[in-house]
């Protein structure tokens, strides 16, 4: 025998299963405590109304004369009148009885059909030990109770019995019916409550048929798509959640595919510079060692090239940097004393922020020395460059201002792009414009962004702005 795995049933279906299975137990539940409390309240009704019988019997025995004033004694006179006064419901029935238990004589208050009430129906009810209890007849079930009479003159047996009876089996109908509605009704909301349950189950699954769908139409060439997001409830989380994870995707195939296109683009001239002077070569050992020399050259620039690569590839990921408290002012004095070994030049320290800042030092470290760097290859021996640092509020900037051709308003907005050297001034011939990159992406990955300003015939400045959280 096979079984239908739970997992492979849809969300929607499970949901409206669920659903409906809780609303019949609780529906079958109100509908049996309704039939409990409808036949217990028919009970009630009937052994008030047999007590009440009985108590009215008693009261009128003890009371009871003859038309001369006279107290009555005599069991036969006392049921007879009691019974002619009395006015009896549809399913209740009156009964006297004189005589003796084996062969009592009958008198009877109530409809035609309870005379299915017999003698040996009557027997059965005054030989038992009980006052009250129930008894089968041809008319339906007959709840009774019974008042005993003994004779007026002598003897200690009864001479007479006082029985009212009620057939419950002609209540239970009505309470039968109403169970019967009851049950209707259920079933209706039922159906009704299934509906409702499928179309909410559709539209609360509808946030994740969107994530579904979205995943189905996304490729490694297309990862645009994205869930619109409404409300505040777990499905607006998840989809806020997805859309998070696309955006890390998408940002992780857009730097694969950076990283792929640069480094084709930029290892493909070396190579064929290395391949070019090696199928070139000669025998003369002093030609071979200069193609050695500049095969070495070339694979230096490529290793470096592969280095600053994976350096950018890298400025996306979260372990990128390792922020701490640093001082402001030791980080500017060691970045003055790793930049003046880099060329000789009129290093100048113009400025010190004072204070705290979160940040990575030895990112903004990597990146001042490379604005340096590049402010060496723009400038001569002798010429003068400034390092500074300030901290103001909870901004904080660095930045190398230095004496050459500047930067042309043209390339102010290209000059940080990758691969990207610019078009005047000096440059570094084994540069593969990545520098200015790298620093922006340092920069970028502080929160904070790159500054050139380069007023015509006055040198240039370059820098970074980084919201540090100053203290």
């Amino acid at each position: 025998m096979t079984t239908t795995d739970p997992r492979r049933i849809p969300a929607r279906v499970r949901i409206m299963g669920w659903f409906v299975l809780v609303m019949a137990a609780g529906l079958t539940a109100v509908v049996l405590l309704v039939a409990e409390f409808e036949y217990d309240a028919i009970d009630d009704r009937v052994n008030r109304s047999l007590d009440q019988d009985a108590e009215e019997f008693r009261t009128f025995a003890a009371s009871a004369v003859s038309p001369d004033g006279q107290p009555l004694r005599d069991p036969e006179q006392i049921l007879t009148l009691h019974l002619r006064t009395q006015y009896t419901d549809p399913a209740e029935v009156l009964i006297g009885a004189v005589g003796t238990p084996e062969a009592p004589r009958l008198v009877f208050q109530g409809r035609k059909e309870h005379q299915t009430v017999n003698q040996d129906v009557v027997r059965q009810i005054i030989t038992t030990d009980d006052s009250t209890g129930t008894v089968a007849t041809a008319g339906g079930t007959l709840r009774w109770s019974r008042v005993e009479m003994l004779p007026a003159n002598s003897g200690d047996e009864p001479a007479g019995w006082f029985i009212s009876g009620f057939f419950t089996d002609a209540e239970r109908p009505e309470a039968a019916s109403t169970v019967r509605s009851l049950i209707g009704i259920s079933a209706i909301a039922l159906v009704l409550g299934a509906g409702i349950s499928w179309f909410a189950a559709g539209q609360i699954l509808a946030p994740i048929r969107t994530v579904r769908l979205t995943a189905a139409r996304l490729t490694e060439h297309d990862l645009t798509h994205r869930i619109p997001v409404d409300g505040r409830d777990d499905i607006a989380a998840l989809a806020e959640q997805f859309n998070a994870m696309l955006d890390r995707l998408e940002q992780a195939f857009r730097t694969r595919r950076e990283f792929l296109d640069d480094a084709g683009h930029e290892l493909r001239t070396p190579i064929t510079i290395v391949r070019g002077h090696l199928e070139l070569l000669g025998d003369d050992p002093a030609e071979r060692a200069e193609v050695v020399r500049l095969c070495t050259d070339e694979l230096d620039r490529m290793a470096r090239i592969v280095d600053d690569l994976l350096l950018l590839a890298k400025a996306g990921q979260p372990d990128f940097l390792r922020p701490e408290w640093t001082s402001v002012p030791e980080l500017t004095s060691d970045l003055d004393a790793k930049v003046r070994a880099i060329a000789p030049r009129a290093w100048s320290l113009e400025a010190i922020g004072e204070g705290e800042a979160w940040l990575d030092g030895q990112r903004v470290t990597q990146a001042v020395v490379q604005l340096a760097q590049n402010a060496v290859q723009h400038t001569s021996d002798g010429d003068v460059i400034r390092l500074g640092s300030s901290l103001i509020g909870d901004t904080i900037s660095f930045w190398v201002t230095d004496s050459g051709a500047g930067v042309p308003p043209e390339e102010a907005s290209k000059i940080f792009e990758r691969f990207s050297r610019g078009a005047s001034g000096v440059r570094d011939p084994n540069g593969a414009g990545l520098g200015l990159a790298i620093v922006k992406a340092i920069a970028d990955a502080h929160h904070g962004r790159v500054l050139v300003h380069s007023p015509p015939g006055e040198g240039a400045t370059f820098g970074i702005e980084l919201p540090g959280g100053a203290r």
